[in-house]
């Protein structure tokens, strides 16, 4: 498992190890800031490359390698 900074996540690129309808390639779009400021930053906004669709995940799930690699490739 990779370590990742929720804060360092904003514009990075990712890469789905199993695609679902051509979305293969996805863009950190924003960090969804939590209501209070005293928690942690727990999701991110992700944008498909292909169709422009986003989504909303927990940015730990970034770091299972089974579902997401680092990067285009």
């Amino acid at each position: 498992m990779r370590r990742l900074n929720p804060k360092k996540l904003l514009l990075s690129k990712w890469t789905a190890v199993k695609p679902v309808n051509k979305e293969k390639h996805f863009l950190v779009r924003s960090v969804v800031q939590p209501e209070s400021a005293e928690l942690l930053v727990e999701q991110v906004e992700l944008e498909a490359v292909h169709s422009g669709r986003t989504q909303i995940i927990h940015w730990r799930d970034l770091q299972d390698e089974a579902q997401w690699l680092q990067g285009w490739k």
